[in-house]
């Protein structure tokens, strides 16, 4: 049995078989995934589960070099987006921010897309995988 918390057997394989500066995004019930790219589908009902419980686990495995996140995700004042503070201090420091049309653009070259049952417009992240030496 696994240590970690992710127990996802598809998803940890995948993060597994990443290497240095592989994408994979974690969105939201309404991101379009782009056809070739590796579909995981954890949408179970509306907000079940969310981005940032998706998140939680993914990082338990995944060391993120980089994130990608749409500008329009940003709430009024710029700060980071609500769906993502209660996890943001293991968060690279500062994401990189794109549109959301070169967001879904850039998903294209992702190893997967994870699906998720979040219905909060533009709760999609990327995660640039780092190294761990």
């Amino acid at each position: 049995m696994k240590r970690t918390p992710l127990l996802h057997a598809e998803l940890s394989q995948i993060i597994a078989a990443m290497g240095h500066g592989d994408l994979l995004v974690i969105g939201d019930a309404g991101l379009p995934i782009p056809p070739g790219v590796r579909r995981i589908d954890l949408a179970l009902t509306r907000g079940v589960p969310t981005v940032s419980q998706v998140l939680e686990a993914v990082l338990a495995e995944l060391r993120v070099e980089q994130m990608l996140l749409a500008r329009e995700s940003l709430t009024a004042r710029g700060a980071l987006p609500l769906w993502l503070q209660p996890d943001a201090p293991w968060l690279p420091e500062a994401p990189t921010l794109l549109s959301h049309e070169e967001f879904k653009a850039r998903s294209r070259q992702a190893c997967a897309v994870v699906r998720t049952g979040e219905c909060t417009p533009y709760a999609n992240i990327g995660l640039v995988s780092g190294v761990v030496f």
